[in-house]
C-alpha cells in the first residue's frame, strides 16, 4: 500500500509533462519547481519504512526513511534545482527531461528499501544520464556516451548478479548492512565501486563528463558517484578495505589533474578525489567517520557544482575549457570569477567555508581509530585538492596570462545559480549546526578551535607558497595541449595493440595451414595427372570413377583443416 506520495514520482510526472508545457520561461519555471516541491515532501516525510507492496512474490519498499536517506534526498533536490536553474536558457527538450528523470531516479535509489527497487533505480540512472552526455550531439559525445553507458549498465548487471546470489544465501532482497565473504557481497561491492569511480575503475569519470554540455555536466557532477557513496554507506560500513581504497582515490588523481589542460577534466579528477576521502569515511565507519562522510558529500555536491558552474559559464561564453587557451578573463567575467573562487576556497578546506567543516571530520575519525598513514595521506591529498582545484582553476582560467579573450558576463540565470550555490558554501562554512543537525548521528564536535584553525592556515598557506615557487621556478607542469592518459591507456592503447598482435599471429598462423593445404592440394593433383595421364596405370581404367573418389578424399582433408 502506498501511504505516502514518493517525491521520484514528483520527477517522473514532471518529466513527462515538460515537453507539452511551452518551450522557454514557462517550461524552464516548471521544471525548476520539481526539485522545490520534492524538498517540501521529504522534509514532511515521517521516519519508518512506507510504500510497501508485494510484486511477484516479493517485498518491496519504495520508501525507507531514515536520516541517511532524509540528507542525500533533501541534497539531490537541492542541487537538482539550483542545475536546472544554472540550465534555464537551455531549450533542448531532451535534456530537460533527462535532468528531471535523472534525479528522480537517484532520489528513488536512495529511499529504496529493498534490492529490486535499488536496481531498478540504479539503471535508471544510467539511462537517464547518457542523453546529457549525446545532447551535445557530436561523434565524440556519442562514442563517449556509449562507452559510459556500457560501464555504467554492466555496473547494474553486476548488482543484479549479485542480487540473485544474495536472495539465493539469505532468502532476502532487503537493502540491509552486508559483510564480505561470499560472492553476493562481492558483486554487490563490486557493482558500487564501479559507480563510485574506485581506483582502476574510474575512467569512465573524466571520459564522460568533460564531454557533456555546458549544463549537463553540472548535473552529472551531482548524482551518480554520491548515489555510490550512499549505497556503500547504506551497504558496507565499517568495511576496512574502504580505507585503503578511499586513501587510494584520494591520492592518485592529484597528479593526473595537475598536468591535465581541461579544466573540466581537472574537476572531474578533483571529484574523484573528493570520494576517496568520503570512502575512507565509511571504511573507518564509525559515527564521528560516517557523519563526515555523509557532511562531506553534501558539501562537496555544492562546491562540485559551483566550481563546474563556473568553469561551464566560461565555456558558454568563450568557447573553450582549455587552461591554455584561457586568462585574464576577471577583467570581464569578474562575478564568474568571484564565484569560482569561493567553490575553491570551500573545496581547499579554507575556514569560513563548506570544505572546512566537514572533511575535518573524516580527518579527525581517521586519527582517532589510529591510522595515522591514512590521516597523512589524506592531509596529503588536501594539499594537492588545494593545488590543482583551489589555485589551478581560477588562477589559469581568469588570470595568468591574458588570452585576449574578452567574453560577456555569464547569463543572469548561471550568475544566479552560482550565487546561490555560493552563499550556501560560505553560510554552511560559518555555521555549520543546521547541516550537523541532519546527520544521521549526534554531533559532538567543533569544527573552529584556535589549533585547528591555525594549523589549517598553515597548511593552506605552506601549499600556496610551494605553488608560487614551483611557478616562478618552472617546475610546475606547463599548461600544454595534450591529450593526458591514465589507466585507459589500457584499452585505449594496450588493449588495441594485444588484439592486433593475436590477430597477426592467428593470421600467420591459418596462413600456414591454407599453404599446407594448398600444397597437398597440388600434390594431389599431380599424382592424379599422373595416374590418369595417357602414360598412366589408370589411363584406360574408370578414369571417371577414380577421379570422384579421389576430389572426394582431397575435399574432406580441405574441409576438415578449414573447420579445425
Amino acid at each position: 500500500m502506498i501511504d505516502l506520495f514518493p517525491p521520484f514520482l514528483l520527477f517522473v510526472a514532471g518529466a513527462a509533462l515538460l515537453p507539452f508545457i511551452p518551450n522557454g520561461h514557462p517550461r524552464a519555471l516548471a521544471a525548476a519547481s520539481v526539485p522545490v516541491i520534492s524538498v517540501y515532501l521529504i522534509w514532511m516525510m515521517p521516519e519508518g519504512m512506507h510504500g510497501q507492496f508485494t510484486l511477484v512474490g516479493q517485498e518491496l519498499t519504495l520508501l525507507r526513511v531514515d536520516k541517511l536517506s532524509t540528507i542525500f534526498g533533501l541534497i539531490f533536490s537541492l542541487a537538482a534545482f539550483l542545475g536546472l536553474i544554472f540550465a534555464w536558457y537551455v531549450r533542448d527538450t531532451i535534456q530537460q527531461t533527462m535532468s528531471l528523470l535523472y534525479a528522480g531516479t537517484a532520489i528513488g535509489a536512495v529511499f529504496a528499501g529493498d534490492l529490486i527497487s535499488l536496481f531498478i533505480f540504479w539503471e535508471g540512472t544510467a539511462i537517464a544520464s547518457v542523453f546529457l552526455i549525446w545532447a551535445r550531439r557530436t561523434e565524440g559525445a556519442y562514442w563517449t556516451g556509449m562507452r559510459y553507458l556500457i560501464v555504467q549498465v554492466g555496473s547494474g548487471v553486476i548488482l543484479l548478479a549479485g542480487m540473485v546470489l544474495q536472495y539465493n544465501e539469505t532468502g532476502s532482497m532487503a537493502f540491509e548492512a552486508m559483510t564480505l565473504g561470499s560472492p553476493a557481497t562481492w558483486a554487490i561491492f563490486i557493482a558500487f565501486g564501479v559507480k563510485c569511480a574506485f581506483p582502476l575503475l574510474h575512467n569512465w569519470m573524466p571520459d564522460a563528463y568533460p564531454a557533456a554540455t555546458v549544463t549537463g555536466t553540472v548535473i552529472l557532477s551531482v548524482f551518480t558517484t554520491k548515489l555510490a557513496i550512499y549505497a556503500l554507506a547504506r551497504g558496507f560500513a565499517g568495511t576496512e578495505i574502504l580505507i585503503y581504497i578511499g586513501a587510494t582515490m584520494a591520492i592518485f588523481p592529484v597528479f593526473y589533474a595537475v598536468i591535465e589542460n581541461d579544466l573540466r577534466r581537472v574537476l572531474t579528477y578533483s571529484l574523484n578525489q573528493q570520494l576517496g576521502f568520503m570512502v575512507v569515511g565509511i571504511g573507518v565507519g564509525t559515527e564521528l567517520a560516517l557523519n563526515g562522510t555523509i557532511a562531506h558529500a553534501f558539501a562537496s555536491i555544492l562546491y562540485q557544482a559551483l566550481l563546474f558552474m563556473s568553469i561551464g559559464a566560461v565555456l558558454f561564453r568563450t568557447g573553450t575549457a582549455k587552461a591554455s587557451e584561457l586568462g585574464g578573463l576577471y577583467k570581464t567575467m569578474p562575478l564568474t570569477m568571484v564565484f569560482c573562487v569561493i567553490g575553491a576556497a570551500s573545496i581547499s578546506s579554507f575556514p569560513l567555508f563548506s570544505g572546512f567543516v566537514s572533511k575535518s571530520l573524516i580527518l579527525s575519525a581517521s586519527m582517532q581509530e589510529g591510522y595515522y598513514i591514512v590521516w597523512g595521506i589524506l592531509l596529503f591529498a588536501s594539499a594537492g585538492a588545494f593545488i590543482h582545484s583551489g589555485i589551478k582553476v581560477p588562477f589559469f582560467a581568469f588570470f595568468a596570462q591574458d588570452s585576449g579573450l574578452r567574453p560577456k558576463e555569464a547569463p543572469w540565470n548561471m550568475l544566479l545559480a552560482m550565487g546561490l550555490t555560493a552563499s550556501l558554501c560560505i553560510a554552511i562554512g560559518v555555521y555549520p549546526y543546521p547541516l550537523y543537525a541532519l546527520l544521521p548521528y549526534d554531533v559532538d564536535y567543533v569544527p573552529y578551535t584556535t589549533t585547528h584553525v591555525v594549523t589549517q592556515l598553515q597548511l593552506l598557506f605552506f601549499y600556496m607558497l610551494a605553488f608560487v615557487v614551483l611557478m616562478k621556478t618552472g617546475i610546475y607542469p606547463p599548461e600544454l595541449k595534450s591529450v593526458n592518459l591514465d589507466f585507459d591507456w589500457t584499452y585505449r592503447k594496450l588493449g588495441p595493440a594485444i588484439i592486433r598482435s593475436v590477430r597477426s599471429l592467428i593470421q600467420a598462423v591459418w596462413g600456414a595451414l591454407i599453404g599446407a593445404s594448398l600444397r597437398g592440394l597440388n600434390f594431389g593433383v599431380a599424382t592424379l595427372e599422373r595416374a590418369h595421364g595417357t602414360e598412366g596405370p589408370l589411363a584406360r581404367a574408370w578414369p571417371t570413377g577414380s577421379m570422384v573418389l579421389w576430389i572426394a578424399v582431397l575435399l574432406g582433408g580441405v574441409l576438415l583443416l578449414n573447420y579445425m
